[in-house]
């Protein structure tokens, strides 16, 4: 398996988060992660990124993992590549993967640029290719398409396709498309549901 959660918890304070979530995801799967807002999406990410200890259970990842979350992750004072380098230099990442990642994302002529130069969707783009710098084996992506425009969004995809992914998403049908497994998570239980029914119910 190349994840594994056997009952993980986390509260913030006396508010609940996550109660004894267990789950197993086999190498090369997407697990698809739905629920209401504040119902620990993000903070399930944060588990499996490293980011935010369980405190309750266990939790496994097997590999590298590369992390797209709500926050870019990036120095707005620095350029595109400047970024870029540093991430490269902490993975120990050749920096001519740097110009592969900005070629495929259509950022090269901006790579000079500070970041808080850029949109909203370049900065997306950009965020892609640091989480893709060290080529990962398990992705952790929350809302990846956030921002970005159809153009952008179809460069974007074939890049974050295949292997390990665990895929938070509001939007029902495209999260649906893309997932082997789907973890529902409401009242700060979680369980593998089916069905884009049962998905809405999460909503309700």
């Amino acid at each position: 398996m190349a994840i594994e959660l056997s009952g993980v918890g986390r509260a913030y304070g006396e508010r609940v988060v996550l109660r004894d979530v267990t789950l197993s995801v086999p190498k090369g799967a997407t697990l698809a992660v739905f629920g209401a807002n504040g119902a620990g999406k993000t903070t399930l990410l944060r588990i499996l990124a490293g980011l935010l200890r369980p405190q309750a259970g266990t939790v496994a990842v097997q590999g590298r993992i590369g992390l797209l979350g709500h926050e870019p992750m990036l120095y707005r004072d620095l350029s595109v590549r400047q970024n870029l380098e540093f991430h490269a230099r902490l993975h120990g990442v050749a920096f001519a993967r740097i110009g592969e990642l900005l070629e495929r994302t259509g950022m090269t002529a901006r790579a000079d640029e500070a970041v808080r130069t850029l949109s909203r969707g370049m900065t997306q783009r950009i965020a892609v290719c640091r989480a893709l710098l060290h080529e990962p084996d398990v992705l952790l992506l929350d809302e990846p398409y956030a921002n970005l425009d159809p153009a952008a969004r179809e460069l974007v995809a074939p890049l974050l396709a295949g292997g390990t992914r665990v895929l938070v998403s509001h939007d029902v049908e495209e999260g649906l498309a893309e997932a082997d497994l789907v973890l529902g998570l409401r009242g700060s239980r979680g369980a593998l549901i089916d069905g884009a029914a049962a998905v809405r119910e999460l909503y309700a």
